[in-house]
């Protein structure tokens, strides 16, 4: 059983615990994570293989671990970027479909049953929602995970959500600060740097996070990212420039920082784990999620980090001290509103589980000639570049007609000619996901057969030639899926 190192002193041994929401593997707490709970641990951050099996369950033993309510925090965004509903697909379109829609109502509701679900399974924090505005060619990695490229509009729907998740009891954090949405890289690879001046961050990144700070929003994310003008060479969850003078002091936000993961090779890679961590604490980061893969001796690390930078007079222990009061405050309103709002217990009331695909059909765009009642298609799914944020996660058509997966990236022999043979007298479909990667493959395939339908299941970015029936689902989630099957007469 694990148990503090003897050099670390107790009481700095005890803030480290009190600043940490490690995870764990598999569907039962291990016993290292219980004994830390006992001790005054955080909590735990939850990733999709803990939630294939009985989640309230686990909730439960987390709980009956720790003497305060803990936080049990997990990435929930709906869309393309599930972990509750990873093997099947979200029955939630993301927020480029919510943004088409441009209904808050809608997006508030949509984001209170999301919390519903989580609430139910014992979850308490939802590192949602993505506060990103998407700019053209901008960040892939966000994607259809932004309300759209127009800040008035992420920022209203913003609001929606952390008043719809909040609402039901469940902590929100937006996220990526101060704007993951015009970066070329993607931060769990390499640093990535927001595009512009600090003159274009203020208008086109920071209103959605005004407004979340205004909707009451209970913590922010800071992303890994690199603004030259705020940060130098740093990334944001490294910057006591963008923590403490923009987001606390101009800002005006008071609630809890909540690290992105720290295993991301943009915070990582230079500094290891441990490292970014102090970093990070130093900087103004309240609670530590240390990424996905990392273990029981990775979380020792982490709080032998902190012991020492302490120590060491790197890091102050008043620093420690405050962001431990900040995260007390955040699991006392968590406790509060478990034992106010009885809706929200796991035995609540179910979930309006309609609302999703209401949502993702009011999403669908349609333009060009598509056909209503299609019969015994192909469906050509082109799988793009795994979005590291999402995975490989379940998404197509392959319930509702026969879907063939291609893979253009590994060369996987499913060439224009054999889909072509394979298709040949039966109606085409091309599902399509971040679509200019796919486009070489489509392009050849629409020469061929300007009768199939292009289902553009990304963040629309391509114009499809004249009189090609097109479809945008603004997302992959099994509900966008389905309105999509639905507009074809496949379901």
């Amino acid at each position: 059983m694990t148990s503090i190192e003897p050099r670390i002193d107790p009481a700095i041994a005890a803030l480290a615990d009190a600043i940490l929401i490690p995870p764990f593997l598999g569907t039962t707490p291990p016993p290292w994570i219980l004994e830390a709970l006992g001790r005054g641990l955080a909590g735990v951050t939850l990733f999709g293989p803990n939630v294939v099996g009985d989640t309230a369950a686990l909730s439960a033993a987390l709980r009956s671990a720790a003497a305060v309510e803990p936080v049990i925090a997990i990435d929930e965004e709906g869309g393309d970027v599930t972990r509750v509903a990873y093997a099947e697909g979200s029955p939630y379109p993301g927020n480029a479909a919510l943004g088409a829609v441009d209904d808050v109502a809608l997006t508030r509701d949509l984001y209170a049953s999301i919390g519903g679900d989580l609430a139910r399974l014992g979850i308490n924090v939802n590192l949602a929602p993505c506060a990103d505005v998407l700019v053209a060619g901008g960040s892939a990695v966000v994607g259809t995970r932004s309300f759209g490229s127009d800040p008035g509009l992420v920022a209203r729907h913003v609001t929606a959500a952390v008043a719809g998740l909040q609402g039901v009891g469940v902590a929100a954090c937006a996220k990526h600060f101060p704007g993951h949405g015009s970066t070329a890289a993607d931060s769990h690879l390499a640093p990535a740097t927001v595009a512009g001046t600090m003159a274009d961050l203020r208008v086109r990144d920071l209103p959605p996070f005004v407004a979340a700070i205004a909707a009451g929003s209970l913590a922010i994310m800071p992303g890994h990212l690199r603004v030259p003008e705020l940060t130098g060479d740093l990334p944001a969850t490294f910057s006591q420039a963008a923590l403490m003078g923009l987001l606390r002091g101009e800002l005006g936000f008071d609630g809890v920082v909540i690290s992105d993961g720290l295993e991301m090779r943009a915070a990582s890679g230079v500094h290891g784990i441990p490292g970014a961590a102090v970093l990070a604490v130093t900087a103004g980061v309240d609670l530590l999620c240390l990424g996905r893969d990392t273990d029981e001796a990775m979380f020792n690390a982490v709080r032998s980090a902190i012991a020492d930078a302490v120590a060491a007079g790197r890091l102050t222990g008043d620093r420690l001290a405050e962001a431990a009061d900040r995260v007390a405050g955040l699991r006392a309103w968590l406790a509060s509103a478990r034992a106010v709002d009885g809706a929200t217990a796991p035995d609540g009331a179910a979930p309006d589980d309609a609302i999703g695909l209401v949502a993702a059909r009011r999403a669908l765009r349609r333009s060009g000639p598509v056909p209503s009642s299609l019969v015994d298609p192909l469906v050509v799914e082109v799988e793009p570049e795994e979005n590291i944020a999402a995975g490989r996660f379940t998404w197509g058509f392959a319930r509702w007609a026969e879907a063939r997966r291609v893979d253009p990236a590994v060369g996987d022999g499913a060439a224009a000619g054999s889909i072509l043979a394979a298709a040949a007298g039966r109606p085409l479909v091309l599902a399509v996901r971040h679509g200019l990667g796919a486009l070489p493959l489509v392009n050849e395939l629409l020469a061929a057969r300007p009768d199939a339908v292009v289902v553009d299941m990304g963040a629309p970015a391509w114009t499809p030639p004249p009189g090609t029936g097109y479809l945008a689902t603004y997302g992959a989630s099994r509900a966008s899926a389905q309105a999509a099957a639905e507009a074809l007469g496949l379901a």
